[in-house]
């Protein structure tokens, strides 16, 4: 009678053990599907990443730039170039210049 109840015992916790490494086995096909997806949607995120990059670089490219000011807003470079240097106008400058002017 204690051999049956032990063989029982036994039976049953191989099955319980045996459930376990079934369930724990599609768990682990479950994440490692889930991680070659994550790691799919990377790739392609890396991807667009790249493509962006070279866009904006050749959107930033200086020659591309004056050749748009020339071709669609009829832009040219000037002739020459002057800068010219003013001075602020202040209220009380001209009564300051005044009063030096007077002493």
């Amino acid at each position: 009678m204690i051999r049956w109840l032990f063989f029982i015992v036994t039976v049953l916790a191989l099955l319980a053990s045996s459930i376990g490494v079934v369930a724990q086995r599609h768990e682990s096909r479950e994440l490692f599907a889930r991680l070659q997806q994550a790691q799919a949607e990377r790739d392609a995120a890396r991807v667009d990443w790249s493509r962006l990059q070279l866009e904006q670089a050749w959107l930033a490219e200086a020659g591309r730039i004056e050749r748009q000011a020339r071709t669609q807003l009829g832009m040219d470079r000037p002739e020459r170039v002057g800068i010219l240097l003013e001075e602020p106008w202040v209220d009380g400058l001209a009564d300051f210049r005044a009063g030096e002017g007077a002493q």
